[in-house]
């Protein structure tokens, strides 16, 4: 894309971990999401570690879009009973952003092989901001920010909206 294409915009950051078993004193995927977008220039304005539950998952996902531009959901996304993550955020989507989870899949089958397949990572839009849905291992949570969501965080909330 070009220089020109983008818009002038500040984007903000809001981290929200889903996890039974985590508190925010043993969030190294949550710790490393902050320090990874605050390296890039994307302040954070919101986090939160929350248990898995679909309507607490839900309301804190509505919190963090009133205080951030790209929000990034980290664990929950698996296949176990308790992981609703997707369920949670998926019917909210305005928009789905299908690539980053192809791309991520990708990314993760050059890493970790076949069993990538088990991951359920997505993306897409909420009122003009962008909602990011990773597994919630720190390798993972590396891989998808590093690679995905800070290269391209800019490009998409240009296209969706963001500061309209």
């Amino acid at each position: 894309m070009e220089s020109n294409h983008l818009k002038p915009l500040i984007v903000t950051g809001a981290v929200i971990t889903v996890s039974s078993s985590r508190k925010a004193e043993t969030d190294t995927s949550g710790k490393t999401l902050i320090d990874l977008l605050s390296e890039a220039g994307i302040g954070v304005t919101h986090y939160a570690v929350i248990p898995d539950d679909i309507e607490r998952i839900r309301s804190e996902v509505h919190l963090a879009l009133s205080r951030a531009t790209c929000i990034i959901i980290t664990g929950g996304t698996g296949l176990t009973p308790d992981d609703v993550t997707i369920e949670a955020v998926a019917p909210l989507l305005e928009k789905t952003i299908d690539g980053f989870g192809e791309l991520f899949r990708l990314k993760s089958y050059e890493e970790i092989g076949t069993a990538a397949i088990l991951s359920r990572a997505i993306a897409g839009v909420i009122g003009g901001r962008v909602v990011f849905c990773t597994p919630g291992s720190t390798k993972a949570v590396t891989l998808a920010a590093r690679e995905i969501i800070i290269p391209e965080v800019r490009h998409i909330l240009t296209h969706a909206g963001a500061g309209r």
